[in-house]
């Protein structure tokens, strides 16, 4: 077993996700569905098995928290905490006080944000099993290279935290309240560097920890992405769950998409803290939020209300977007716009884009 496989299996609970180092493969699209043998159905599983479309929705969404929590287990060795519900790592001091600027609680909410993403691979992969379904195993595919700084594991990853270009349209997105990316608009970005060039959320290495404001300015990249990982989280399972055909299935999907949204609410607040400078290394600056008004005020952290379905009905507070048309995909070009994929093999793409494929021809009933 890999040295990815042994920090991440964690209990009994959580095993789901990294089991199984024979697995089989399956047939979707241009590429392989790494699966588990699902073996026999288990005590409680559906009558007549899970539909074709609410098994391929689990799915992809195996896929995405287990990316999640690949990405997020590499926060969590460096600036999190480090216990047995998330081992890995060591910690970095300058890094975690770094990410402490932006909340006094922020090891302790990287460590709990990671252990949610865990459990939910987990669960869906178990649950998945449960019904005779196919299930997501991505381990063949931690091949991109780990931090070298102080604290982290020397170990192959899925995701690429080192040059992210990160989309922060979700600020001015949930403070308008004339525009929702379901009608088409498009939002201004709050941090506008950011979506320039790539920049690293992690350090490097040691030498990313001088001077402080680049350290800081890595460290407020991290909020922001915190924040852009769960807003994406959260309209997800709100996109999928209006394709699904089973209430249980339904019921996993509105279960788990709330808990996304708790913790974008959390890092959208954390991001506001984020202390305005100049990136001495690479100009990259970081504004003061707080100097243009409300569409970038820092406290506004509750969704304003905003048109939705159609502009003649009164605006009301919403999750956005939750179109459902190409959620998947969407998803996937997101998550690789961002720079969190960079790196990865052909054969990477062509899995997840099958996943994504596959859950995006779901229909209801």
């Amino acid at each position: 077993m890999e040295a990815s496989e042994q920090s991440q299996d964690l209990t009994s609970r959580r095993s789901f996700l990294l089991k199984g180092a024979a697995v089989g493969a399956a047939s979707l699209g241009a590429g392989a569905l790494l699966v588990e043998p699902s073996g026999a159905l288990a005590e409680g599983a559906l009558k007549g098995g899970l539909t074709k479309g609410d098994a391929a929705i689990l799915r992809f969404l195996a896929a995405a928290e287990i990316i999640e929590t690949d990405l997020w287990q590499q926060y969590n060795e460096l600036a999190g905490i480090q216990d047995s519900e998330v081992p890995g790592g060591s910690g970095n001091p300058a890094y975690t006080e770094a990410i402490s600027v932006l909340d006094g609680d922020m090891d302790q909410y990287i460590h709990d944000n990671t252990d949610d993403e865990i459990s939910h691979a987990a669960f869906i992969n178990a649950y998945l099993k449960a019904h005779g379904a196919e299930t997501v195993n991505l381990n063949r595919f931690r091949k991109l290279p780990s931090s070298q700084a102080t604290g982290a594991q020397q170990i192959g990853r899925l995701t690429n935290l080192m040059e992210l270009t990160v989309d922060t349209s979700f600020w001015t997105r949930y403070r308008s309240d004339s525009k929702n990316p379901d009608f088409g608009d498009k939002l201004p970005q709050a941090v506008p560097g950011l979506a320039a060039g790539r920049f690293p959320a992690i350090p490097r290495s040691d030498d990313d920890l001088n001077p402080a404001d680049h350290l800081q300015a890595i460290a407020n990249t991290a909020g922001f992405h915190f924040c852009f990982i769960e807003q994406g989280g959260t309209s997800l399972y709100a996109q999928l769950a209006q394709r699904v055909t089973h209430t249980e299935v339904l019921r996993i999907l509105l279960s788990i998409g709330p808990t996304e949204a708790m913790h974008f609410q959390t890092w959208h607040d954390k991001a506001g803290n984020a202390p305005p400078l100049t990136d001495p290394t690479n100009g990259l600056v970081f504004p003061d939020l707080n100097a243009d008004g409300e569409a970038t005020q820092t406290n506004l952290i509750m969704p304003e209300p905003t048109i939705f379905l159609q502009r003649k009905f009164p605006i009301v507070s919403i999750i956005r977007p939750t179109q459902t048309k190409g959620a998947a995909m969407g998803a996937v070009k997101a998550l690789t716009d961002d720079g969190l994929f960079r790196g990865q093999s052909a054969e990477f793409f062509a899995v997840l884009k099958g996943l994504a494929k596959a859950a995006d021809a779901a229909r209801h009933g």
